[in-house]
């Protein structure tokens, strides 16, 4: 396979509702999609980047930059998606970017090859389990009525988002309101070691788990706070490659790893990550990042594979968008089927994309002789 050149297109999805978390609101979803063209076939990638670096250093224009000077130039001449990690390793961080690239090479590797993306990266299942993140809500009357929303379209889990002034009280509205329904907390780093004693308040819920309280940086501080809770401590953030999960483990900062295979790099460093929590008993679950269709596609075959040991943030297309570009995800019983087509095994719609479409720019990676550049 020899790629003959990369589009980075820039898209604009309004959100069904505005989307509140620790660390801003988002009402339209800027979206950078790479499509990799091969002399076989072509395929898609999505970047989980968001327009501002609030969540983490990336944001949406600075991964189209890196992708056109530096990562889309370095992988001229790979033949396959396990050749463009290397070929972009001297690149530092970017990892948003890199998977958005290397995740559209291997979709048009396995598409030219009539694989699917679950069949490559091990799913042993067809369908997986559905949870939805709820994200701050103006009051705690309207959380209790998103939530039960959410439920009544079948949702089998609720997250929600939470931050200092925003955490108890609406928990244990929840709580109260709706039983014993499987409920995990989100904090987006929003808290430090120093809220311990307020942390611990939100033992007398039995939550699945408390994701990411702590600073991204800061494992020794969650592990500490591991110690002085009983909720069990995800890391998300935190987690940014295989060798950092391994870390963490060790540290004993996280008994419940949330794998994001843009935030570490892409699906095969998320396989790998999976592995590595698998072989210590520690379970993962697959989160999101407001994905279209085609980052939605991926995430469920992630998480089709066997440590997947929770229903992931993999919601149906409706809870985001009211018009996805791929053919939509529809929630059956709390479920979404894992796409068992050649590659992502969905595909962009494209008067659909061209709606959205903000911006596009071709990257040629072919000399006029026909060589790779």
């Amino acid at each position: 396979m020899k790629l003959v050149g990369v589009e980075l297109r820039t898209i604009e999805m309004p959100l069904v509702t505005p989307f509140r978390t620790s660390f801003g609101t988002e009402t339209v979803r800027e979206a950078l999609l790479v499509r990799a063209v091969t002399d076989e076939g072509e395929g898609w990638g999505e970047s989980g980047t968001s327009k501002e670096p609030f969540y983490s250093s990336e944001y949406t224009q600075g991964a189209a930059d890196v992708l056109r000077s530096y990562l889309i130039p370095a992988v001229a001449g790979v033949t396959s998606a396990q050749q463009v990690a290397p070929a972009t390793a001297q690149v530092k961080g970017h990892r948003m970017a890199k998977a958005a690239l290397e995740t559209a090479v291997l979709d048009a590797e396995l598409r030219a090859g009539g694989m699917s993306f679950g069949q490559y990266l091990g799913a042993v299942r067809d369908e997986v389990e559905c949870g939805v993140s709820v994200g701050i809500t103006e009051s705690i009357p309207a959380l209790l009525d998103a939530v039960a929303a959410y439920l009544d379209q079948g949702y089998l889990r609720i997250k929600l988002k939470i931050e200092p002034g925003w955490d108890v009280e609406p928990v244990r509205a929840v709580r109260e309101r709706f039983g014993d329904v499987p409920l995990q907390v989100d904090a987006n780093t929003a808290y430090r070691l120093s809220d311990a004693r307020l942390l611990a308040r939100l033992d007398e819920f039995d939550l699945l788990l408390l994701e990411q309280p702590l600073p991204e940086d800061d494992l020794r501080g969650h592990a500490e706070l591991a110690r002085l809770i009983r909720t069990p401590i995800c890391l998300d953030e935190s987690i940014v490659s295989a060798r950092a999960a391994a870390d963490a483990i060790a540290l004993g900062a996280c008994r419940i790893v949330n794998i994001k295979p843009g935030r570490v790099g892409g699906y095969l460093e998320a396989r790998r990550i999976h592995d590595v929590c698998t072989a210590n008993g520690v379970p993962v679950w697959c989160g999101g990042m407001l994905e279209t269709g085609l980052g939605r596609a991926a995430n469920l075959a992630l998480a089709a594979l066997p440590g997947f040991a929770f229903p992931g943030d993999t919601s149906a297309s409706a809870r985001y968008y009211r018009t996805d570009i791929t053919p939509p995800f529809e929630l059956v019983d709390g479920r979404l089927a894992v796409p068992t087509g050649p590659g992502l095994g969905v595909a962009p719609i494209p008067d659909v994309l061209a709606a959205v479409t903000v911006r596009t720019e071709w990257i040629d990676l072919v000399e006029s002789d026909g060589s790779s550049a």
